[in-house]
């Protein structure tokens, strides 16, 4: 379609792997240390409603260090990363409601079944994280292949 900008991934191997074992980490420790699952919108959901003020605490630490994590990279490298979005606001209000409406049907998110469900070998998760790719897979192409975009 005319108009619309084309979509480049750049995919960089060593940043991946590097926040990969990150967020590996930091999962790993919150279950070690909390017996939690790292599931970021059953974090934030329990944030809502928290069951105490340790539980409320253990939460916002935790989701504040997921919005300040380019602040630490500014102060590491003495620059922001950059981050475009080549898509609208309306855009990704949208995919916002419709990620909201799969983690509510499929009882957690991409983190809480991805990372934390299969490390436990969990069926449901693995079910889980398998749908989540396919339909990842057939959007991409739709948005890319068909639509154009």
């Amino acid at each position: 379609m005319p108009g619309l900008p084309m979509i480049e991934t750049a995919f960089t191997p060593w940043m991946s792997l590097g926040g990969g074992v990150l967020i590996g980490l930091a999962s790993t420790l919150l279950m070690l240390l909390l017996g939690r699952v790292m599931g970021a919108t059953g974090i934030l959901a329990g944030l809502f409603q928290p069951s105490s003020k340790q539980d409320f605490a253990w939460r916002a630490a935790l989701l504040a260090g997921m919005i300040t994590g380019p602040l630490v990279v500014w102060l590491l490298s003495g620059q922001m990363p950059a981050i475009q979005v080549p898509i609208s606001t309306l855009t990704l209000i949208v995919g916002g409601v419709i990620v909201g409406v799969g983690v509510t049907f499929g009882a957690g998110c991409t983190s809480g079944h991805g990372v934390c469900g299969m490390a436990r070998l969990s069926p449901r998760s693995i079910v889980a994280t398998v749908t989540f790719m396919l339909f990842t897979f057939v959007t991409v192409f739709i948005i890319r292949h068909v639509i154009g975009a």
